[in-house]
């Protein structure tokens, strides 16, 4: 009885999901081995992705691009949520400003990024007022890390709150315990704090992953279809493919993208199962 109780409250949500999603996916799963025409072409339309030097290099931007964010987010997010559990109700309200990035459209933080990266930018205006030469942040590999910049600061405020979430379940009393014992800040947080924390690190891990895939709204409303060629990610790809009705190679690279993310949040779940 509680059981199918338990089936009709998720019904709704679930019934939308697979409307919504699971649905559509199995479309594209299915047209990613046709051409336009809708006749059957094996494995063709994957071979043109794999074989596509712009998806070779949107590829590897994104790789880098993660791979350079998500440990700089991962340990800055946690650092501030650290410092703000200790600061009692000053860090609550800290906690709330760090969302503020969040609210802010992403028109906003294109206007944010003008502001201070454009070639009369704050930036070049503080180089030209210590006699350097200015620098052309948009149009150079100066690009990438501006944009992991916007990531971090778009995205840092949202992840120390689920850290924060995280620390504000341990035990006061083990803290104690491992005081009285003689354990010093770094040894609590070495031994007690991170390993309290690896459940929520496996949310924020794959949150902050499927986030990294977001940033492509910045970058085209800065510099349209084809940004400079470090911040060329696979969302640019997809859009482009889109705008040009490649609708048989924008299937099988979806189809190919859903994979990868799938097996990393696979593998990523058994490491997680095997620690415990």
């Amino acid at each position: 009885m509680k059981s199918k109780k338990g089936i009709l409250f998720i019904l709704p949500g679930l019934s939308g999901v697979m409307v919504f999603y699971l649905i559509p996916f199995l479309d594209v799963a299915v047209r990613s081995f046709q051409k336009i025409d809708g006749k059957f072409c094996g494995f063709d339309n994957y071979q043109k992705v794999l074989e596509n030097k712009a998806f070779h290099l949107a590829v590897e931007n994104t790789i880098y691009f993660v791979l350079v964010c998500l440990p700089l987010l991962l340990v800055l997010s946690l650092l501030a949520a650290v410092i703000l559990q200790r600061t009692g109700s000053l860090g609550k309200l800290c906690k709330s400003a760090y969302l503020i990035p969040l609210a802010v459209p992403a028109a906003g933080v294109v206007l944010l990024w003008k502001l201070i990266f454009d070639n009369h930018g704050m930036l070049n205006q503080l180089l030209l007022w210590l006699g350097q030469n200015t620098v052309d942040y948009m149009n150079t590999n100066a690009s990438f890390y501006v944009l992991v910049f916007s990531y971090i600061w778009k995205n840092l405020g949202y992840t120390v709150v689920l850290w924060s979430a995280g620390l504000s379940v341990i035990p006061e009393n083990i803290y104690e315990a491992a005081w009285v014992d003689g354990a010093g800040k770094l040894r609590t947080f070495l031994s007690i704090t991170l390993p309290n924390l690896k459940q929520t690190a496996f949310t924020i891990v794959v949150i902050s992953f499927l986030n990294s895939f977001k940033v492509f709204r910045e970058a085209y409303l800065v510099a349209g279809n084809y940004p400079q060629q470090s911040i060329y990610m696979l969302q640019h790809l997809f859009n482009n493919w889109f705008r040009e009705l490649d609708m048989d190679k924008m299937a099988a690279a979806a189809v190919l993208l859903f994979l990868v993310i799938l097996i990393f949040v696979y593998m990523l779940h058994r490491s997680w199962e095997e620690e415990h």
